[in-house]
């Protein structure tokens, strides 16, 4: 990195805690942080305004006036509650304890404090409508902040991943046709490029050949951007976003609000969100440029791409080897790169497409949180796990690259993995939904992917929905919403903060993740199917060990009965011992295992001759 390490300190429960002294010690943590290759991290996900207040005087962004100026109501599940990086930081001891070895932040860029129709207005606390991406929100902290931040986890051992965006910015460009209400998509047939207000209108941009032509020549024949509407920047807004190029029109699609299908899910606006023209060379350089820079500015360790699958592939395939290959000339060789492309269905093949179309080395894996949500919630039996395996073969490098695919439960869209259960079982009891909430956290600590932990998950937050209904506050909370909520596992309530390490929840996770780090067959080995149902039951697998080649049995019981069956093992595998559960000390013969689980149990054995 070149950066001279000095000594870091960060408070946990209001503790000041001396991290790491000597210059020496810090780089040798760094070398051995930059060594690890994706599949052996931990993540966990963390929206920065809803996980810790570390400084107050942030919580207005420095804006004045009330939340519909400042963007901050922390009685509102819409609005900014106060959370920053400085509380962050604060809290990495909580994170770290959990067995994270990475932190995904939710977009820290400076965004539009407020937007939306009057009525329905709402803030940028997610960090997803940026009007500056060069610098840090300031409801958020400062840049120095996340470099405090950055610093203190390396010194620490653990990585920060970022989420970035490309596609959209905030909302500023409105259109002349439709100053008061939304746009309807107008496509590019019938508002070609080379007319002014439809195919019959005035000749404009001579000599453009369309987007398919991504030469720096075509793309400067478009010169006038008001083929489908006439956009219109507000007065006070013509500066707003940083770098300045983002102002100009001419790098937008101006083509009205997506309808979520077909050519529109590309060039359309989402709620308004202005749509970057991504097949415009002079696009692509800017943002190569905007995001190298937080790579030498900060040494950070990974980039989430938010909304991949509405922007066209051929702006990836020159985005993501430009930025992987920045990042280790500057000595960050397994910096991890995973975009998302939302799906509600169990369909690898999707995701699949984006890492061979368009040069993505991991996507977030929708089809395994398809496939473990429904398969620990009960609502089927566990044969879409057991294609995980089989269709893991459509990944652009096979089996051995979806070891890359960052794998979940639930999020910050999709909603959290305790409102699911509680959807498919209305009527369990507690013990029920909180050992299905760990046989749910077992399945994606032992299986293949990149376990990806949402903040709160751990101390039993379920929510009422997706959305901002699944975004509640670890600190103690001031929305009536989410303090009417019953958490999973506890009596606690999100009133008063959650940071408990005796959660069962939080305990059952950190003893799952410490198995995981030490356990090279859980990160790094391949997966051989063992047992499977189409009905709720018995699901196991062997993960062999990349080194050593013995195999680590992982098997859970996914019904409300006890069960006891026999699964196939490698011959050679003798004996066994005990990682988590209850596993027989030997084979019943060679070859065959009989194993017990008591309803929702799991088993993690380890082989040895």
């Amino acid at each position: 990195m070149g950066r001279t390490a000095t000594k870091f300190f960060v408070t946990a429960a209001g503790i000041g805690a001396a991290l790491l002294g000597a210059p020496l010690a810090f780089a040798d943590t760094l070398s051995a942080l930059r060594a690890r290759t994706p599949e052996q991290e931990i993540v966990y996900f963390v929206l920065p305004d809803r996980f810790a207040n570390g400084d107050p005087k942030n919580d207005t962004g420095g804006l004045k006036g009330g939340p519909l100026q400042t963007g901050y109501d922390p009685t509102s599940r819409a609005f900014y509650h106060g959370g920053d990086l400085k509380g962050l930081t604060a809290k990495l001891d909580y994170i770290q304890g959990l067995g994270a070895t990475a932190i995904w932040l939710a977009p820290i860029f400076k965004n539009k404090p407020v937007q939306g129709a009057k009525g329905q207005e709402s803030a940028g606390y997610h960090g997803y409508w940026v009007t500056d991406f060069t610098t840090v929100d300031p409801h958020l902290g400062t840049d120095k902040d996340f470099r405090t931040l950055v610093d203190a986890a390396h010194a620490r051992g653990m990585k920060v991943y970022m989420d970035i965006i490309a596609n959209h910015t905030a909302d500023v460009i409105q259109y002349k046709e439709s100053p008061a209400s939304a746009a309807p998509y107008r496509s590019k047939a019938d508002y070609p490029w080379s007319r002014r207000g439809g195919a019959a209108g005035q000749p404009i941009n001579p000599g453009f050949a369309g987007d398919r032509d991504c030469s720096p020549a075509n793309w400067a024949k478009l010169i006038d951007s008001a083929f489908a509407y006439t956009p219109v920047v507000p007065k006070g807004e013509a500066r707003v976003k940083v770098p300045a190029w983002l102002n100009d029109p001419i790098y937008y699609h101006n083509r009205g609000d997506t309808d979520w299908k077909g050519e529109s899910s590309q060039y359309g606006d989402f709620v308004g969100l202005d749509d970057l023209a991504t097949e415009d060379p002079r696009v692509v350089e800017g943002f190569i440029a905007i995001y190298r820079g937080w790579i030498d500015r900060f040494g950070i360790d990974g980039y989430r791409i938010d909304t991949a699958r509405h922007v066209n592939a051929e702006f990836w395939r020159a985005f993501i080897p430009a930025i992987r290959a920045h990042a280790a000339a500057k000595g960050i060789p397994n910096f991890h790169v995973f975009g998302e492309v939302a799906t509600d269905a169990y369909d690898p093949a999707l995701l699949a497409s984006w890492t061979r179309t368009a040069a993505f080395p991991a996507v977030l894996d929708f089809a395994f949180m398809r496939a473990a949500v429904d398969a620990a919630s009960g609502k089927t039996g566990t044969d879409m796990l057991a294609r995980l395996g089989e269709d893991d073969a459509l990944y652009e490098g096979g089996k051995s690259a979806a070891l890359q695919l960052p794998t979940f439960l639930g999020n910050h869209d999709a909603g959290r993995f305790a409102f699911f259960l509680r959807q498919a079982n209305p009527g369990m009891s507690a013990d029920e939904e909180l050992a299905r909430d760990i046989l749910g956290h077992a399945m994606l600590l032992t299986l293949r992917g990149v376990p990806t932990l949402y903040y709160g998950d751990e101390q039993g937050f379920a929510g009422t929905g997706n959305d901002q209904q699944a975004r509640q506050d670890m600190f103690a909370s001031q929305v009536a919403e989410y303090n009417a909520d019953r958490l999973v596992g506890t009596a606690s309530t999100t009133a008063t903060d959650n940071f408990r390490t005796d959660h069962p929840l939080y305990r059952a996770i950190a003893h799952l993740a410490k198995i995981r780090r030490d356990t090279p067959a859980l990160s790094r080995g391949a997966t051989l199917l063992r047992a499977s149902s189409d009905k709720p039951g018995l699901f196991a697998v062997s993960r062999i060990d990349p080194d050593t080649g013995r195999e680590i049995v992982v098997a859970f019981n996914t019904s409300a009965a006890p069960l006891s069956g026999h699964i196939a093992v490698d011959p050679a595998s003798g004996g066994f011992t005990s990682l988590a559960g209850a596993c027989p000390a030997a084979a019943q013969a060679p070859g065959s295992l009989a194993l017990s689980l008591p309803a929702f149990g799991y088993a993690v054995c380890a082989a040895h001759p």
